[in-house]
């Protein structure tokens, strides 16, 4: 009897798994679906999975096309080549049938790298008040899903969504206004496929394959396969994380019975301090914890009733924000910039308070400098609240050991986001990276991780040598009045070297980066700049200057060398006041000083009646060099360089 029920329950399975096959769906990746954008004038591909077997069709304009499943259920129909254009409808049919509506034909970029790339539309809004949306201009928002295993085949999530006054804030502002630039220009619907991730270094789009030629990496993605010790050190993360906040909550003096972000509150014993700023360091040491700041403000009966902001520029680490003891917003990590809308009724006329309550990770907290901290009304009226603060300490804390990142090891963002791409024919890529790749010895192993980045998505695209356009470093941090070293400056040098390698454009942002954000807000102008590269490079426009000067050749005439270029457009210029423009040179003892610039003959001559016989020149060298003034009358800049004297030829 066991036996007879035992034979039957099996007949029972296998007849329900032949009839659940029989039945399967037509699935598509989600990227083939209502909105997309489809490379015009090459064939593309239209791909899914269903029942393995099962006859496909597909109807496209006027045309049906057909195809039969593998055993593994896979299928993909080649469409020929389309121009410019739509809405078209494509309708799939198996099993079941799936039409995917308002399709059009334009020009598709990947838009990569990490978080200048990622930053979004509404982040900058502060500098452009008013971004033109285009519908024709369309983005596929790539989920952040990392895998440390394989490459997948399909995200788990995602949507074309057209670029409209409600949809805009969220598209990447540098691809934005790189896609609006050609839109403008050629009139085709351009699709944005962005997949940056913030903080993402180049070995983490790297595959595991091409990472075997730089063994630290290769030997990390083994590392990290091992599921068991990543959930391990996850939640080991994370404990140690909320055991941190927990505690600095708990001993808060600041949120004892009597809040002190309360309208009214004794603060007599409170200390002073100017902000923006850093707070008090003791024994050279930062004070890490939570330190609370309060200042009181007039606000005239003008401004009442008027819809208000607080902006507090940017605050290291977190903050918690209150206006009259109100609650009005809060931001957990350092970068974005406080921007808070105070709710209707909450100011008054008169005096009113200001309360934050900010959090110190490690390091040193408080308000980053050269940033507006006030308020701001719909009128553009202002209210400024830089200056003198009451502060006092809510609690201290031990300095809090950072997360592992999983996200960001090797190959698993090119497993997770890039590589359900590969079917998806395009017309070529925007980068935007490099920062999180800067450090000790790190530049030189980029020149090479970055060659091989290109070359492998190259390889696995399988459409050629298409152009791959990327984004120099611009200039960050301080400042300084003497030649310095820079690690920033030897990344920017390997993005520079890696124009050797065919259809690869670079769009120079010496002059667009702000010294206290790493995050700077003129997005428009990489835009731009990456659009001339497209127009060259992908569009193949003859008469056009796409790039700055780039150092070609050098001479030495006594004490002085000549420096020849290539895209000097229609000549170089000089800019600035500052007469050594950035340039500066050694003699033997490798010792740099500032040297004399001017321009002669289409070239720039610098020296220094200090160096007699010079061996070495370098150009906007240092992580924020001042006075970078070399420019083609383009107005595009040139970028940063170092050379050697033995390896040019040297005037007699």
């Amino acid at each position: 009897m066991k036996i007879l029920l035992k034979s039957r329950f099996r007949q029972f399975i296998l007849l329900w798994l032949i009839c659940t096959a029989a039945s399967a769906e037509i699935r598509l990746p989600k990227l083939i679906s209502d909105g997309m954008i489809l490379q015009r004038d090459i064939p593309v591909k239209i791909w899914g999975w269903a029942t393995p077997g099962e006859e496909i069709s597909l109807q496209f304009n006027s045309l049906e096309y057909y195809t039969v499943t593998d055993k593994s259920g896979n299928w993909q129909i080649i469409l020929p080549e389309q121009k410019a254009g739509g809405p078209y409808s494509i309708t799939i049919q198996g099993n079941n049938t799936k039409t995917i509506n308002d399709v059009l034909f334009g020009d598709v970029w990947v838009c990569s790298g990490q978080s200048n790339m990622e930053l979004w539309i509404h982040r900058v809004m502060p500098l452009y008040k008013k971004i033109e949306a285009h519908p024709q201009i369309r983005q596929f928002m790539v989920p952040q899903n990392y895998n440390l295993h394989e490459p997948q085949t399909d995200f788990a999530s995602g949507s074309w969504v057209a670029a409209t006054p409600e949809t805009v804030g969220d598209f990447s502002a540098t691809a934005y206004f790189f896609a609006l630039e050609l839109y403008n220009r050629y009139k085709v619907p351009i699709g944005l496929l962005n997949n940056a991730l913030g903080g993402s270094p180049a070995e983490s789009w790297i595959s595991e394959e091409s990472l075997k030629c730089f063994p630290r990496h290769y030997n990390e993605v083994q590392r990290f396969k091992d599921d068991r010790f990543v959930d391990s050190v996850m939640v080991s993360d994370r404990k140690r994380i909320n055991a941190w906040y927990d505690e600095q909550s708990r001993k808060d003096k600041g949120l004892a019975s009597t809040p002190w972000y309360s309208g009214k509150l004794n603060t007599a014993d409170w200390s002073k301090m100017n902000v923006p700023g850093y707070w008090a360091q003791e024994n050279d040491q930062p004070v890490n914890g939570v330190m609370w700041f309060r200042r009181d403000f007039n606000l005239p009966k003008s401004l009442i009733n008027k819809p208000a902001k607080i902006i507090l520029g940017c605050i290291v680490d977190a903050d918690s924000v209150y206006v009259n003891g109100q609650y009005v917003g809060n931001t957990t990590y350092q970068y974005p910039p406080r921007r808070y809308d105070i709710p209707a009724g909450v100011l008054k006329a008169g005096n009113n308070s200001v309360t934050a309550r900010v959090i110190s990770n490690s390091g040193k907290g408080g308000f980053v400098e050269d940033k507006f901290y006030g308020l701001e009304f719909d009128d553009n009226q202002t209210i400024d609240l830089s200056g003198t603060w009451l502060y006092k300490l809510g609690v201290r804390m031990e300095p809090l050991q950072g997360e592992t990142f999983f996200r960001w090891k090797p190959t698993g963002l090119y497993n997770g986001l890039l590589a359900p791409l590969f079917n998806y024919a395009i017309k070529g890529v925007i980068w935007y990276q490099g920062e999180s790749n800067i450090g000790e010895g790190r530049a030189q192993e980029y020149k090479e991780l970055f060659v091989t980045l290109i070359n492998d998505w190259r390889k696995e695209w399988r459409q050629g040598d298409f152009p791959f356009l990327y984004v120099q470093l611009a200039n960050f941090m301080q400042s300084y009045n003497h030649p310095t070293e820079s690690h920033w400056a030897e990344l920017r040098e390997s993005q520079l070297k890696t124009l050797i390698v065919p259809n690869t454009g670079m769009a120079v942002a010496i002059d667009l980066g702000e010294w206290n954000d790493v995050h700077p807000l003129n997005k428009q102008d990489v835009g731009r700049r990456l659009a001339l590269a497209a127009r060259k490079i992908g569009y193949g426009e003859e008469n056009i200057v796409h790039s700055g000067p780039i150092y070609e050749s050098m001479q030495v005439d006594g004490n002085r060398i000549i420096l020849s270029f290539e895209h000097t457009g229609s000549g170089l210029v000089l800019k600035g006041g500052d007469k050594s423009y950035s340039f500066a040179i050694a003699g033997a003892d490798n010792q740099f000083v500032w040297a004399n610039a001017k321009i002669e003959n289409n070239k720039v001559v610098v020296w220094s009646d200090d160096i007699a016989h010079p061996v070495a020149v370098r150009y906007a060298w240092a992580d924020n060099p001042a006075n970078a003034g070399l420019y083609n009358l383009e107005g595009l800049p040139a970028s940063p360089f170092r050379i050697n004297v033995a390896v040019n030829e040297i005037i007699k």
